[in-house]
């Protein structure tokens, strides 16, 4: 029997420190579970602290130091004051923005109260808001960083802390290492000092957000019947104003997904991904007879579209959403760099290719592509756009639907529908057909022995496609920097990439296959659709054997 004495200890210790009464009285009460002897979590809240990286913290709810609560949080804050103070930034500005998921408001308060303890000024937003208006606020106040109370997609048990620094990108390697190093020197809370709960940011901040987002459209057609769901998160009245600022009728909206609601009581899980979560916005919207459906995450910083084909409703891609904002940006003549992450599809390098625009690859999540030098448009397959890189170096589910919706108002003036436009593109470029294969691992130990089986012996083929080149992303190179993944190039344009998940106990694989479209005569896109879907199916089969032993 595991001897728990030590464990008891700590857990003590935690609990007299820990400010907030609910998850003290948590704590006591699985210490006297523990105590009689009964089955309980004990082990897994002091298993270690919740580690602070480049997407910040994030996690369950809870006490312990392995948990998200106040005592976390204001360490986390704490080791940021300390980083800043460190780097230069006495003096300076943080602004804060919360969003609507349990406790995000208290620890946003918490945060403010460590910054002005420590001689730094801190700016409060005024009241939940999206993600991006917190981004765009960093660079419009000319501050030293922000923090972001949210978990975006994550389930309801969850919250998070986000970290940018003055440029407005979220912090990358050593600056989160720097940080965390900070953190870890935080002393006894009772020692840390407490000042004002912070300035309150006028409204202004989301009028100059609303006014510079819808500055992005042209004046053109407006006539589109839109649904919209922020799936029980904090984008609804800001994409209504939006939409209503850029000349569109008001949204039809999810009603039972309205309003903000931090148990997101009816979805499984409160991403726009998952199995589900737009079924309510479908049926709606085949209800009303709309001509799109565009959903929110629940901080809005990610952005879902489903459009009717002749078989319903149907989601876009991430990929295919990518490539409908860049045709429309390029059209618009927006020069730069095109950008997207490494498991996005290869179609965008096309694009900006023939358009005479430089393209790059980043490592996953906008930390990255944020960063890129004369970054025009950035995208990542898991749903998010950053389409006003001068003013939000994010990804930005307000303005991304903005610019979607402004695109499928000026196809159907033309008689067309976005699915008309993606046609086109494959015309130009060849069909680019992605899929995801994801497998769940109960023991973490297995991720690393799945990746090391891969490094050891790649495959050489799949799906009856050559692998032409097997690299080992960990290597790095002279355009990115090392991470744990693998990039297949087979033979006709396909590729496979195998990473871990950074935010579940998953090995993705992202798969892509290129088509050529034959003549309308030869069954044109939708021959090379059919070709794409035996292509991708046959090459997800043979991955589950290669990597996963199924």
């Amino acid at each position: 029997m595991t001897d728990l004495s030590p464990l008891v200890e700590q857990a003590r210790a935690w609990a007299a420190e820990d400010p907030d009464e609910q998850t003290r009285a948590e704590l006591e009460a699985v210490l006297a579970a523990a105590e009689r002897g009964e089955e309980t979590d004990l082990a897994d809240r002091f298993a270690g602290t919740l580690e602070f990286g480049t997407a910040g913290l994030r996690g369950a709810l809870g006490a312990g130091p392995n948990r998200m609560n106040r005592v976390v949080v204001t360490r986390a804050a704490a080791g940021l004051a300390a980083y800043l103070k460190a780097t230069g930034h006495s003096g300076g500005s943080v602004v804060i923005g919360f969003d609507a998921r349990h406790n995000s408001d208290v620890f946003a308060r918490d945060t403010a109260e460590i910054m002005t303890g420590a001689g730094l000024k801190a700016l409060v937003m005024p009241r939940t808001l999206p993600t991006p208006v917190l981004a765009y606020a960093i660079r419009e106040l000319g501050c030293a960083a922000g923090v972001m109370v949210t978990a975006s997609h994550n389930p309801p048990q969850d919250n998070g802390y986000k970290v940018y620094l003055g440029d407005g990108s979220q912090i990358v390697p050593p600056a989160d290492i720097e940080i965390a190093e900070h953190i870890a020197a935080v002393g006894p809370l009772a020692d840390l000092p407490r000042g004002s709960a912070g300035t309150l940011v006028s409204e202004r901040i989301l009028d100059n957000y609303l006014d510079t987002a819808a500055s992005l459209v042209e004046d053109g057609p407006r006539d589109l019947r839109i649904v919209y769901t922020p799936l029980h998160g904090v984008g609804g009245t800001t994409v209504a104003q939006v939409l209503e600022t850029a000349g569109f009728d008001a949204p039809d909206i999810v009603e039972e997904q309205e309003h903000p609601d931090p148990d997101f009581p009816t979805v499984a899980f409160p991403n726009p991904e998952e199995p589900g979560a737009m079924d309510l916005a479908m049926a709606l919207a085949e209800r009303l007879h709309a001509d799109i459906v565009v959903a929110n995450d629940p901080d809005a910083d990610r952005c879902a579209v489903a459009v009717p084909d002749a078989h319903g409703w149907r989601m876009l891609r991430g990929d295919e959403v990518g490539a409908l904002l860049a045709h429309h940006l390029i059209a618009r003549g927006r020069t730069g760099t095109f950008a997207n992450s490494i498991v996005s599809s290869s179609l965008l390098g096309k694009m900006a290719a023939a358009a005479g625009q430089p393209h790059e690859e980043t490592l996953t999540g906008f930390k990255w592509i944020g960063r890129v030098e004369g970054l025009a448009f950035g995208y990542e397959e898991a749903l998010g756009y950053c389409c006003d890189p001068e003013h939000v170096r994010d990804k930005d589910g307000v303005s991304a639907l903005l610019l979607v919706c402004e695109l499928a108002a000026e196809a159907k003036a033309a008689g067309r529908g976005l699915t008309d436009v993606l046609d086109d593109i494959a015309h130009q470029h060849g069909l680019h057909a992605t899929d995801q294969l994801s497998v769940r691992f109960d023991d973490l130990a297995d991720i690393p022995q799945t990746m090391d089986r891969l490094r050891s012996a790649p495959p050489t083929s799949l799906g009856g496609l050559a692998v032409e080149r097997a690299e080992d992303l960990a290597e790095g190179s002279a355009a990115l920097p090392p991470t744990d993944g693998l990039r297949y190039t087979l033979a006709e344009g396909a590729r496979v990439i195998v990473r871990p998940s950074g935010t579940e106990p998953k090995v993705k694989c992202y798969l892509e296959v290129v088509i050529p479209v034959g003549d309308d005569a030869d069954g044109g896109v939708d021959a090379a659709r059919i070709s794409a879907v035996g292509r991708l199916d046959a090459i997800k089969a043979d991955l589950r054997g290669v990597a996963f032993g199924v």
